[in-house]
């Protein structure tokens, strides 16, 4: 059974600030035949680029990784806030989609040089997140092997953003 999955999307006007219409895939995870559909048609995409690990920044990136590495039988990589992990790691900092600045870790030992890296995340807006993930996988020797989303905002030119650092394989599964 395949279904709609734009119809497991809630939109919230004006949050988290006045002007914002808020893409929320609260009402996709809870019905488990939209978030197979979603997490399946991602590893679909992944098989073909010979993926070895999936990472995902902190915390709707591990919602899609975490099950996506599950089914696909791969590591999961997260790629935390700053100050969150115990032990050595990696950062790299990037700008807020409603301004400040923030910054991602992933431990130093989670990526051997060469592995296959896929970034997922539920949202792509600015690609300030994911190219930050990207920054830390590259400088620990790993390859972005590609990113995949389940929702773009496609008018705040994320994915452009992604691209301008080194063309990558992309999917999205739904535009808005």
């Amino acid at each position: 059974m395949t279904v709609d999955l734009h119809d497991f999307v809630a939109t919230v006007e004006d949050y988290p600030e006045p002007g914002v219409s808020f893409r929320d895939i609260s009402p996709l995870m809870g019905d488990g035949v939209a978030y197979k559909q979603a997490v399946d048609a991602i590893a679909d995409f992944a098989k073909h680029l010979n993926v070895d690990l999936i990472a995902g920044p902190e915390s709707r990136g591990f919602i899609v990784g975490s099950p996506l590495a599950y089914a696909m039988n791969i590591g999961f990589v997260p790629a935390r806030k700053g100050g969150k992990l115990p032990r050595e790691a990696v950062s790299a900092s990037y700008t807020l989609e409603y301004g400040g600045v923030n910054e991602l870790e992933i431990h130093k030992d989670a990526i051997k040089p060469g592995q296959r890296v896929l970034i997922v995340d539920d949202l792509l807006a600015t690609g300030g997140t994911i190219n930050a993930t990207r920054e830390i996988i590259e400088k620990l020797g790993g390859i972005v092997a590609g990113v995949a989303f389940i929702i773009e905002l496609e008018s705040l030119q994320g994915r452009e953003k992604i691209m301008k650092a080194g063309e990558v394989p992309f999917l999205a599964l739904m535009e808005y």
